[in-house]
């Protein structure tokens, strides 16, 4: 109502695993006014967070995460980094509001996807009252916008390969498996497993100094987010050892899905991509279907 003080604002808490997302996530927060909590994950963060507050906790302890998340007044969550392994269903620590859940967590980190995984992590964090946000929100100039980003811009080959690592993604993020897929001449030769992009990446320079792949046609990695995809948490990501290892790999270019894949170290990553003669560009989902 009119001339009514604006309801106080709760804290951020930032739930910390590898790579350098987390460090960017923490200090656009801190440049918007929020003083974030860093809840870093054992065994996954290893960034210096020196400057920040900072709780280690173990992945599965529930328990622990949600009892810091009230004491705190946490009333925002943001989930970042990558995560090289899933809890063991034996290192789940629930609270009492979350026992009756724990036969449908135990199977879900059994044999669900990677999706699964995060909708069932977002579901346990907010019982604790705080709500789960996307990166997005705290960084959107992270987010890749639609066209080349570079200096760099495909040609009819490299387009060709981008409808048909595109389609392919969509069909392995159907099945909640992985967002990327590598095309050359047109042929889908390498889909992102549980080695994560990187991985599938040298998998490709392998198979072309084996001569298994074609040694004349570059080729595209295409990265999108799955059909079913949970925004809040796991957005495709590149970044400059993406660049770097796309070009050892021989590729002409990597395309994202504008809106929801995520870029980082932008500059890095557009000028070595510049000076690899590779381009990066941001496709629309629609257009990419055609």
């Amino acid at each position: 109502m009119p001339g009514s003080p604006a309801p106080s604002r709760g804290r951020l808490a930032i739930i910390a695993g590898g790579g350098r997302l987390p460090v960017d996530v923490a200090q656009a927060a801190r440049a918007r006014g929020d003083e974030p909590l860093i809840i870093a994950l054992t065994g996954e963060s290893e960034s210096d967070w020196a400057g920040f507050e900072r709780v280690v906790l173990p992945i599965g302890d529930f328990r622990a995460i949600t009892g810091l998340l009230q004491r705190e007044r946490v009333d925002r969550v943001v989930l970042s980094g990558w995560v090289r392994r899933r809890p063991d269903f034996r290192q789940i620590r629930p609270t009492l509001r979350m026992i009756a859940r724990v036969p449908a967590v135990v199977r879900t980190l059994i044999s669900g996807g990677d999706d699964a995984v995060l909708k069932m992590a977002i579901a346990l964090i907010e019982t604790s009252g705080a709500r789960v946000i996307g990166v997005q929100e705290i960084v959107p100039d992270l987010l890749a916008e639609i066209g080349p980003l570079g200096a760099c811009r495909p040609d009819a080959e490299a387009l060709r390969d981008i409808a048909a690592g595109r389609a392919a993604a969509d069909l392995l993020g159907q099945l909640d498996i992985g967002q990327g897929a590598v095309a050359i001449g047109g042929r889908v030769v390498a889909l992102e497993g549980a080695e994560g992009t990187d991985g599938m990446l040298e998998r490709v320079a392998e198979l072309r100094r084996d001569g298994r792949i074609s040694q004349r046609r570059r080729g595209v990695l295409v990265k999108m987010c799955k059909p079913q995809q949970e925004l809040r948490a796991d957005l495709p990501s590149i970044g400059l050892s993406t660049v770097e290892k796309a070009a050892a790999a021989g590729l002409a270019g990597i395309a994202v899905e504008a809106g929801r894949a995520l870029l980082l170290d932008r500059a890095a990553a557009v000028v070595a991509a510049d000076a690899a003669g590779l381009f990066v560009l941001g496709i629309d989902r629609s257009l990419a279907k055609e």
